[in-house]
């Protein structure tokens, strides 16, 4: 492989902590508006006058709204990001967040809260991916690690906070302060700085953000499609098991009334603490791969546990939540694995798609499980489900290089000799 210059020096060690503390900021605020619309769905609902009868769907309409605006806005920013620069995607995507999340404070129907929750999720899209391929490019290949768990660990908080102010005020409000945090993130990061790596590229002959790449080239759609269905337990399992928590416990013969947001609270609690575990490990032992294997296992043996004695007790179920948290609490390591499996030319683009694509694909298993519960009934469906999506993260992590280490100052193969950044796969 040709040996070519480097491409920028790595910021002082104040510069990164800044960085880092503003991605963690970032997804906080993702995190923050994510589960605030699952809290508020309800009462936002029925503040509009919807009646009881059509909340179901019309929440549906809304979430479906704002996940397709994530999967429009993950290729957007990713192709930007390549295209124009990790920190102009940061400033772009919270802005597009703020004002649209204001908005959603004054609707006064379904169909312009549907068009605000579209807007919603294109701004959101951007927030994780950007952010964690600016960390990755700045910090150094040892370190970087530490400072995508901190993002994920800081940022997976949002929960917390959403949970508190979409119970405690009203559902206007809690728009207004989802808003204010970003329109407060946007101010605070006119002191960030460019990565020099993609300064690098950008003076050279490199194609950039060409987001069909990541298909039409074997060995690029190979470790495209793994990392997305290695992320897909996480969200089957927030989703499903702890999102439809009232009816899984219903269908598991419980006659306790599961709060959703008490268990959601409880998931995202322990998923904070798994991601700066899972971090942890991963610096410690010098490998993602190995970290990611083990909380798999971890992750289906919590569902095991959920579906026995998670059944038990209202208190049993919640602590459930907790644990899966905590054992699908591999985002961290998993959004790192993205960005370090491609090219300065394409990492933004495939850092910022694939978690949004991992999101996107609870649409997928949410109908497969809807479709197997007539003839497997409602604990079966989801175990069947939970059981396939494991194996196949499973058979997907195994096709992936570890990538512990990783230089990651390197274009894609198909870009021209004269502009390779270093190490080309």
């Amino acid at each position: 492989m040709p040996a070519v210059e480097r491409t920028g020096a790595r910021g002082s060690s104040r510069s990164i902590a800044f960085a880092v503390l503003v991605a963690a900021l970032g997804y906080f605020v993702d995190i923050y508006d994510l589960i605030l619309f699952l809290i508020v769905r309800v009462k936002s609902l029925r503040g509009l006058g919807i009646p009881k009868e059509q909340i179901l769907d019309k929440g549906v309409l809304l979430l479906n709204m704002q996940m397709i605006g994530m999967l429009a806005g993950g290729i957007l920013w990713g192709v930007l990001g390549d295209k124009r620069g990790r920190v102009s995607v940061l400033f772009g995507s919270i802005f597009l967040y703020s004002v649209a999340n204001i908005a959603n404070g004054f609707v006064h129907g379904v169909a312009d809260y549907a068009v605000l929750r579209l807007l919603a999720g294109i701004g959101l899209a951007g927030e994780l991916g950007a952010g964690v391929t600016l960390v990755s490019e700045i910090m150094s290949r040892e370190r970087r690690g530490w400072g995508t768990t901190v993002i994920a660990a800081i940022g997976l908080l949002g929960a917390v906070v959403a949970s508190l102010v979409g119970a405690e005020f009203d559902w206007r409000v809690a728009y207004f302060v989802g808003g204010a945090l970003g329109l407060g993130l946007l101010l605070l990061r006119v002191g960030l700085y460019e990565s020099g790596m993609f300064e690098g590229v950008k003076q050279k002959d490199v194609e950039r953000g060409n987001f069909f790449r990541l298909f039409s080239h074997g060995p690029s759609l190979r470790r495209y499609l793994s990392i997305i269905l290695v992320g897909m337990p996480i969200w089957f399992t927030l989703s499903i098991l702890v999102g439809l928590s009232p009816e899984m416990a219903k269908a598991m013969g419980m006659t306790a009334a599961v709060d959703p947001g008490r268990a959601v609270l409880f998931f995202y609690v322990g998923a904070s603490s798994g991601d700066f575990g899972s971090g942890f490990l991963s610096q410690m032992l010098r490998s993602r791969k190995k970290v990611l294997a083990l909380f798999l296992f971890l992750t289906a043996s919590g569902i095991v546990v959920y579906f026995t004695w998670g059944r038990s007790s209202l208190t049993a179920l919640y602590a459930c939540c907790g644990a899966l948290g905590a054992a699908t609490g591999y985002w961290a390591v998993f959004v790192t694995v993205a960005s370090e499996q491609f090219g300065t030319n394409l990492r933004a683009t495939a850092t910022t798609t694939v978690p949004n694509f991992v999101r996107g694909a609870v649409v997928p298993m949410t109908f497969v499980f809807q479709s197997l519960k007539g003839p497997l009934g409602t604990v079966g469906s989801a175990a069947s489900v939970a059981a396939a999506t494991l194996v196949v993260a499973a058979i997907a992590l195994f096709g992936l290089d570890e990538t512990f280490g990783r230089d990651l100052d390197f274009v894609e193969a198909d870009a021209p000799a004269s502009a390779r950044a270093g190490e080309v796969l």
